[in-house]
């Protein structure tokens, strides 16, 4: 209990699933959605979205793909971002989903891909894509960095870690990444 509230292996164990990762521009951002429904965007996928209207903002893309809830794309054309530069893909259920339908989404797409997505799933939603085909350079964003600094949260930042680490072996032993 001491570790976890009050030293840093939290922020270490995050920035090891985090690392490395590029600076995002040109090309298709792909920004996945996490928990949300159609209707309306969860905590994880706001945040997600807000950097991705960042991420538009700055880094000049061509296109934003959702691999998530349609309520994503609502958000990114409120905050700016052309409805005609955006494609969802909304059947997806899992990461190794997002990866696969994203695959036959962008086939034949040439151009850079920046994937965007938590810093704590970064590490095994990019290698998920890679395995499914596509070619992504990581661009994660301060999610459980960013909780870290709150003492309240930093037990919700670790059940993450936890599940998201069991989730890159379970994804391992499976081949999927």
């Amino acid at each position: 209990m001491l570790i976890v509230s009050f030293t840093p292996v939290l922020e270490w164990w995050t920035n090891a699933l985090a690392r490395p990762w590029d600076e995002p521009g040109g090309g298709t951002l792909i920004v996945l959605g996490s928990d949300a429904n159609q209707d309306i965007v969860g905590e994880h996928s706001y945040w997600r979205a807000v950097y991705a209207v960042w991420a538009w903002r700055s880094g000049g893309f061509e296109q934003v793909l959702i691999s998530g809830p349609e309520s994503m794309r609502g958000f990114l054309v409120a905050n700016g971002v052309p409805a005609a530069r955006i494609r969802v893909e909304d059947r997806s259920r899992s990461t190794r989903e997002n990866a696969l339908f994203t695959a036959t989404l962008l086939a034949g797409a040439g151009g850079r891909k920046t994937l965007l997505t938590s810093d704590f799933h970064i590490f095994r939603a990019a290698r998920a894509f890679r395995k499914a085909g596509v070619d992504v350079i990581p661009h994660p964003i301060p999610d459980a960095g960013k909780r870290i600094c709150n003492r309240r949260l930093r037990w919700a930042v670790f059940a993450d870690l936890v599940e998201e680490t069991t989730k890159i072996a379970y994804y391992r032993a499976r081949g999927w990444i």
